[in-house]
């Protein structure tokens, strides 16, 4: 069992947890929405997704999105997970993550979706 995500009690006042599946979800999560500067100690954790919110929607962003958001996954999480697609888009001002990925540990495919406003 690991801690969850945010960071909150269960119903006993404990610490709360969670399982491995829903723990990797919850790092995934704070890959994308962690800006690079927003923790003292990991001045270069995220991928500043936040950011390209307001950004020009064209093919050439897009892909650069979609890099910048592999590339950070993989930096941050490679021994835990293999990313093999991830796909951003943006509408207004909301953006939308969908990652497939496989589970090291057990080889599960996985496909979860994150959606934020800015």
């Amino acid at each position: 069992m690991q801690l969850d995500y945010p960071f909150h009690f269960d119903g006993g006042g404990c610490t709360a947890r969670t399982d491995e599946s829903d723990h990797i979800r919850d790092m995934i999560e704070q890959v994308l929405f962690t800006s690079p500067g927003e923790r003292v100690n990991r001045p270069t954790f995220g991928c500043g997704l936040m950011q390209l919110v307001f950004a020009p929607v064209n093919d050439q962003m897009s892909t650069a999105t979609r890099f910048l958001v592999q590339g950070s996954l993989q930096q941050w999480l490679g021994d835990l997970i293999r990313v093999d697609e991830v796909t951003v888009t943006s509408n207004e001002s909301t953006i939308t993550v969908t990652v497939k990925f496989a589970v090291r540990s057990s080889q599960e495919q996985k496909v979860e979706e994150f959606t934020r406003e800015a």
